[in-house]
C-alpha cells in the first residue's frame, strides 16, 4: 500500500472511531460533519436509517451505541480511490455484531456513506 492509500485508510478508520466516541455522538453537529449527505444504514435490528433519522435520534439525547472500547477486529481496506471499507466486531453488553462501513472522500473530507451491522449468533 502506498502512502496515499495508507492515509485514506487511516482517515476512514479515524472517522469511524470518532463516530464511536460518546462525546462526538452527543453533539449532532459533530455527527453531521462525519455523515455523507446520502448516508444510510442497515442496523443490526434490520431497520433502515438515513442521515435525518440518525441526527434526529441523537438530538434530544444521545442514542446508546457501540463505543470504541467495545470493538475488536478493526480493519480498513481501500476499495477504490476515495472509497474505504472499515470492518469490526462490536460488543454491546454481550450483543455481538459484525459491522461494515463505507467511507468516501468528498470535497469536505472523509464522510460515512453506508453502514451495516449484522448480529452474530452466540448459539
Amino acid at each position: 500500500m502506498n502512502d496515499d492509500e495508507e492515509r485514506s485508510v487511516d482517515a476512514a478508520v479515524e472517522g469511524e472511531l470518532r463516530l464511536l466516541d460518546p462525546a462526538v455522538r452527543a453533539l449532532p453537529h459533530m455527527v453531521s460533519e462525519l455523515l455523507d449527505p446520502e448516508f444510510f444504514e442497515f442496523g443490526a435490528s434490520g431497520a433502515r436509517y438515513d442521515r435525518t433519522t440518525i441526527l434526529s435520534a441523537i438530538a434530544p439525547s444521545p442514542i446508546e451505541r457501540v463505543t470504541a472500547t467495545g470493538i475488536s477486529e478493526l480493519s480498513g481496506k481501500l476499495l477504490a480511490p476515495g472509497l474505504v471499507q472499515v470492518t469490526y466486531v462490536s460488543d454491546e453488553s454481550g450483543r455481538l455484531a459484525r459491522r461494515s462501513s463505507l467511507w468516501r472522500r468528498t470535497a469536505e473530507g472523509w464522510r460515512l456513506y453506508f453502514h451495516q451491522g449484522t448480529l452474530i449468533s452466540t448459539e
